[in-house]
């Protein structure tokens, strides 16, 4: 009897810990602010709250206009998760934002409301219009192949704070 129950002890800890180490390696459900473009970085809820911590850490903040039905907002989105480089910089370097909205300051839209449409703001809360992506009709977009122009112009804002 009490081998039996001994035997039957070390089946359920075995069955548990199984199971722990399963549950521990199930995706974790994405983070609802980050709307997929990354479930480890800690994102803004507001516009005017992303202003408010880029101040105060003095760090640049990161303004992702897009669409969820927009299959260019779809497409950067992807590979924006799926870049180390881009994730790592977001996460510790940038107050990220991403909205679905246009916010009330025109100067992120000063050449239309487009999406995908991808702004910095730096610590004295002015909106970096010299930051642009490779297109002249619409400099603020990023297309999946324009990874490197992005990380790019994400180390250029972290320069532009550095120099000040």
């Amino acid at each position: 009897m009490l081998h039996t129950a001994f035997a039957l002890c070390l089946i359920l800890i075995t069955v548990s810990s199984n199971l722990a180490i399963a549950i521990k390696k199930e995706k974790r459900p994405p983070q609802t602010l980050s709307r997929g473009w990354g479930d480890d970085i800690t994102w803004a809820q507001t516009y005017e709250e992303g202003l408010f911590h880029a101040q105060q850490s003095n760090k640049p903040l990161m303004v992702i206009h897009h669409l969820e039905n927009c299959q260019y907002c779809q497409a950067l989105k992807e590979v924006f998760a799926q870049n180390e480089e881009i994730q790592e910089m977001a996460q510790n370097n940038f107050i990220m934002l991403n909205v679905m909205h246009e916010t009330t300051d025109k100067n992120l839209s000063p050449d239309g409301q487009y999406v995908p449409r991808i702004m910095f703001v730096d610590p004295s809360l002015t909106v970096r219009a010299d930051i642009i992506g490779r297109y002249s009709n619409r400099l603020y977009t990023y297309e999946p192949q324009d990874l490197p122009v992005l990380i790019e112009n994400m180390k250029k804002a972290l320069r532009l704070i550095q120099s000040e």
